[in-house]
């Protein structure tokens, strides 16, 4: 396979996908993630920001990646 600027798009792609299929029940609080968030003025942990981070892609990428997925998905039909 050739290390190209669609391959480069496709990986970031697959890896936005895996976050945003990420559930919160199952796995992030196996790593100790809780619901809890800071009071005002503290500077939030690394995992509450990994964990915003997440909800926030979950939350504003749904859209755009079912359009972007079937954009992938009809140019992989079309030429290989």
């Amino acid at each position: 396979m050739a290390f190209t600027l669609y391959s480069l798009i496709q990986t970031a792609i697959l890896c936005i996908n895996a976050i945003a299929v990420l559930h919160e029940e199952r796995f992030l609080i196996g790593f100790g993630v809780d619901q809890g968030v800071g009071g005002f003025g503290d500077d939030p942990g690394v995992k509450a920001q990994v964990l915003t981070l997440i909800r926030s892609v979950r939350t504003v990428m749904r859209v755009p990646l079912i359009i972007v997925n079937s954009a992938c998905i009809v140019l992989l039909l079309l030429f290989g």
